[in-house]
């Protein structure tokens, strides 16, 4: 079986600390040679001018091939499109284009007046630019905004429909999620590559929280597992364990690429990424 194709995603620095986090582990990770590495906004899109430097600085200094997420969130189409010209100023050929979350302390999604009012909008026009290759979300379990899986399925197929060439899971616990997701879109007609989004468990009860935001599943077993792992004081070698069977069931199953959401936190994603057979091929120097 070969190896995976691999990326990683990131998300921008909001102070001092923050920000040489992420370069440690941009320097941690860059060396495994990801096909991509995204970089997120906050919610809401708060953090917009801190995504767009750590991407241009990302592709500058480490060479990496960056796709900067853009959102609908809180700007005009004529904003929202002027960032989009601005990454193509500066090199960047990949969005991930995304509804994106309501701002802090809003419950729903509310479309700007002057705004992309959906993510479809938004693909349609970065797609009529000619400039970039667009990626999109997609959802395993139904997104919260979603009545069931087959219109989120349907919805997934309208953004790829409009200019969009992959899809990007969210994180998953459990393999056959996954694979029920995959045939559902085979039966809608989408044959783009969907590339499972994989959660390395820094923090069980992190996760957790962040599960009941997104939607995702928690099992019970799973549940179990991780307490009794904590209560040992084994819980990243636990974590360890249940990252790389999860990644190994998927490649079993047939798929070919894996997307890491790393939280900054180099470490567990690195050694599952080695547990799966990618070593670094070369130390990377940051170019000056």
């Amino acid at each position: 079986m070969a190896s995976p194709r691999i990326s990683f995603e990131f998300f921008p620095p909001q102070s001092l600390d923050a920000s040489f986090r992420l370069w440690e582990t941009v320097q941690a990770l860059a060396p495994l040679k990801p096909g991509f590495v995204s970089v997120t906004y906050g919610a809401g899109g708060a953090t917009r001018k801190l995504t767009h430097e750590a991407v241009t600085t990302i592709g500058r200094h480490y060479g990496l091939n960056v796709a900067a997420h853009l959102t609908c969130v809180d700007a005009t189409r004529a904003e929202t499109m002027e960032i989009a010209a601005a990454y193509a100023e500066a090199g960047v050929t990949e969005i991930v284009a995304l509804r994106g979350d309501a701002p802090k302390g809003a419950e729903r999604f509310t479309a700007h007046p002057e705004g992309f009012a959906s993510a479809v909008e938004l693909i349609e026009a970065l797609a009529a630019t000619g400039k970039f290759t667009l990626r999109v979300g997609a959802y395993p379990e139904p997104h919260p905004d979603a009545a069931d899986a087959i219109s989120g399925v349907r919805w997934l197929k309208r953004k790829l429909d409009a200019g969009a060439s992959s899809a990007i899971t969210q994180f998953f616990f459990d393999a056959e999620t996954f694979f029920r997701f995959r045939d559902l879109c085979v039966k809608e007609g989408i044959t783009a590559p969907i590339i499972p989004g994989i959660l390395p468990i820094t923090s069980w009860q992190g996760a957790k929280k962040f599960a009941l935001r997104c939607g995702s599943a928690v099992p019970v077993k799973l549940d179990e597992a991780f307490t009794t792992a904590a209560r040992d004081g084994r819980e990243e070698l636990y974590a360890l364990a249940h990252c790389t069977q999860l990644c190994d069931h998927l490649l079993q199953g047939g798929v070919e690429d894996l997307h890491f959401y790393t939280l900054n936190r180099p470490h567990l994603t690195r050694e599952v990424v080695r547990a799966l057979g990618i070593t670094p091929e070369v130390t990377l120097e940051k170019v000056a």
